[in-house]
Formats: C-alpha cells, structure tokens, sequence
C-alpha cells in the first residue's frame, strides 16, 4: 500500500467514522474471508458497514475525532470497524448474534456519542429491542390512561342503562 493509498483510506475513515451513528471494534483473528464476507452481507443489509484495514491506519483516522483516543488505543491486533449509520441495536445484536455462532470473531469495544462502550455496555445494547418496538411500547404506554378512562366512562354508562332498566321493571304498568 503506497502512500496515496494509505492517505485515502485514513481520509474515507475519518469520514465513516464522522457520519456513523456508532462504530464498533471487533477482532477477527482466526477467521476466514468467507465469513467476513458473510458478516458484511448481513451488517449491509440492517444498514451496517464492515471496513477491514491495517490498525495504525484505523488510529490515526480516530485520532481527530473528539472522544476516539481510548476507542483508538483499542485498535491492536487483527480488528475491523463496523460503523452503524442507522438502528445501532440492531447493528450491535447482529454482531453478537454471529460472534455467538462463530468463536473467532469478538466485539471488543464501540463509540457511541462520543464515549467508549464496552463490550458489557454493547451486550446490553444489543439486547435492547428494536426502534420500532420501543417506539410501540411508549405509545402502549402513553396510550394507556386514555384507554382505561374511556372503560370506565364506558361502565358508568352501562351502570347507569342497568338501573334505569332495574326501575322500570319494578314500577306497575
């Protein structure tokens, strides 16, 4: 890799990293090109990028952006950036998800909001559920009080049909 080469991928990761809701760390190590190709299909799909380069490389372009220096210490070894531009938890489960199925493959830190998650942190994340189902949940939620006030006017209306019909049956014709 020459120069020019090296200065253009350091410039399309700052610029990854700059745009991406949240990026993750994983390590590699031990697996072949046909799983990572694999992984990339499934990250692009839920709207997630896999960019496998050298690691000085992923440090440097980290190096600029507020909040990246320990997320760049982070970058040893044989590690790749997933960057998730839109359903971060999304993102983040499916990472799990296949780093369950195949042992080589290990989250090893993210950057979320400019702070360092670790994996504990990005477990928990990607046990959340998904933006539309919380998103359903609050609207369950706030949807509730209404529901049940709307029940009980519903009852005193029915109460008070059961007694007018109570007293008409009890009054002589």
């Amino acid at each position: 890799m020459n120069r020019q080469q090296k200065e253009t991928t350091v410039a399309d990761l700052k610029q990854l990293l700059g745009t991406a809701q949240a990026t993750f760390l994983v390590n590699y190590k031990g697996m072949d090109v046909h799983l990572l190709q694999g992984l990339r299909r499934k990250l692009r799909t839920d709207g997630g990028t896999l960019k496998v380069t050298k690691a000085t490389l992923m440090r440097i372009a980290a190096k600029d952006i507020p909040g990246t220096e320990t997320f760049a210490q982070s970058c040893k070894d044989q590690v790749g950036l997933v960057f998730a531009k839109s359903d971060i938890s999304l993102i983040a489960k499916q990472l799990f998800i296949f780093a369950k199925e195949h042992q080589n493959l290990k989250v090893v830190a993210g950057f979320y909001e400019s702070k360092l998650l670790s994996p504990q942190e990005l477990a928990f994340l990607a046990s959340l559920p998904s933006r539309e189902v919380l998103i359903a949940q609050l609207l369950g939620t706030m949807q509730a009080p209404v529901t049940s006030f709307v029940r009980v006017l519903h009852l005193l209306i029915a109460r008070l049909v059961y007694v007018l019909k109570q007293i008409e049956e009890k009054q002589p014709n």
